[in-house]
């Protein structure tokens, strides 16, 4: 009985060490420091401070479906009804995501760059990879549209968990945008975890991913293998740029290619030659570049045109 007790008794400190150790892992990763991003963006002049302050920008707070607020601003520096959304990845803020709004800028837009929750200055106490992020989303694209019209030509850029909640979106809630850009997304989340668990667990996934997933899912009221891009991609009928750093073992490119194989109707891919994770722009800007005229020229545009005759 005592051997059984024993048993028992370690059996269930297993489950209880490996489920919160997993669940904070992922619930809770750790952010990087705001103060740490923007320098970083700044010494790689990424973020031209002056440049920034000149821009035409509003701060707004929109009220997310989980109850907290999202701290957003609203860049309108052209008289324009085309506007970009720009999603970050987790453990960034919305200072990541300026390069990107940056492109965007300068090709006739306006822009909206906003914190995830649990992210920057937005509220929200867990990161869920896409899950709740995605009506996060769907609520900054509400706000727009209420302000702008329902008439703007809309694009989405999300890079990493931001590129999966994009993909999230648009498969499973509303294809509410003309386009959008996901910049190296995993293709499934479970996969993803799989794929790390290799590289920094060593225990086979089987004794891991059930325990963790369920303290997922008591602890952060989300299902682990609910977030799926690749299952809901056929879903999406406007066209996608999809983007990924071949050098990337973070997020594997095979990931994107998966996304790329699977999405119907109008799309492209892009696989930078150099940088790490959500490095593609970093260390390929002007392919990048030219990379996102080539997709409006060809895919969006002339799109946008049939269905306005004009």
């Amino acid at each position: 009985m005592k051997k059984w007790l024993v048993i028992a008794g370690t059996l269930f400190a297993y489950i209880v060490a490996v489920g919160m150790y997993f669940s904070q892992r992922i619930l809770f990763m750790k952010k990087k420091d705001v103060e740490l991003v923007r320098n970083r963006e700044i010494a790689a002049n990424r973020f031209i401070i002056s440049d920034y302050d000149k821009l035409p920008k509003e701060e707004i707070w929109v009220s997310s479906p989980s109850g907290y607020h999202l701290k957003c601003v609203f860049a309108e520096p052209h008289h324009s009804k085309k506007w970009i959304i720009i999603c970050h990845g987790v453990t960034e803020n919305k200072i990541n995501s300026i390069k990107y709004m940056n492109i965007f800028l300068q090709r006739g837009f306006n822009a909206v760059i906003y914190d995830h929750r649990r992210h920057g200055e937005s509220g929200g106490l867990t990161s869920s990879y896409g899950h709740f992020e995605k009506f996060d989303l769907k609520a900054v694209v509400d706000e727009l549209k209420r302000r702008k019209g329902n008439d703007i030509t809309l694009g989405i850029h999300g890079e990493s968990m931001g590129a999966a909640t994009v993909l999230l979106y648009a498969g499973t809630i509303e294809d509410g945008a003309d386009f959008y850009v996901a910049d190296c997304p995993f293709s499934d989340f479970e996969a993803q975890i799989k794929h790390q668990l290799k590289r920094e667990v060593p225990l086979p996934a089987w004794m891991v991913l059930p325990i963790g997933a369920a303290f997922v899912k008591l602890r952060g009221g989300f299902r682990v293998k609910d977030i799926s891009p690749i299952s809901f991609i056929k879903n999406i009928k406007k066209p996608v740029l999809f983007i990924h750093s071949e050098l990337d073992d973070f997020i594997p490119a095979s990931m994107t290619e998966e996304l790329y194989k699977e999405k119907e109707g109008p799309k492209q891919l892009f696989i930078a030659a150099n940088g790490a994770h959500a490095h593609s722009y970093n260390e390929n800007s002007q392919e990048y570049e030219k990379v996102i005229d080539s997709f409006l020229n060809k895919l969006v545009f002339p799109q946008l045109t049939e269905q306005t005759g004009h």
